[in-house]
């Protein structure tokens, strides 16, 4: 989702920064404002790619023994993800 929410505010910011050109009296800039979306978009961007990479980060661990009761094998894994 924010990765998504990143490229919207990017692509807001582009068209209000580089497509409008509008004088208004009671907001700032707008061009000032579609430069600090674009920055905010970006900044969304990373944080997003950098928080799938985290989830996808995960360590199986598997350990084998041999049951003393039945004299079976017994393999238990386990996996570990990481955030």
């Amino acid at each position: 989702m924010s990765i998504g929410t990143g490229a919207v505010l990017f692509v807001i910011g582009a068209i209000l920064a580089f497509a409008v050109h509008v004088d208004t009296n009671g907001i700032a800039n707008l061009n000032t404002i579609g430069y600090i979306l674009m920055v905010a978009g970006i900044v969304v961007f990373v944080v997003g790619i950098v928080l799938v990479t985290m989830r996808r980060r995960s360590v199986t661990e598997s350990r084998t023994a041999v049951d003393p009761a039945a004299g079976e094998r017994v393999t238990q894994r386990t996996t570990d993800s990481t955030l």
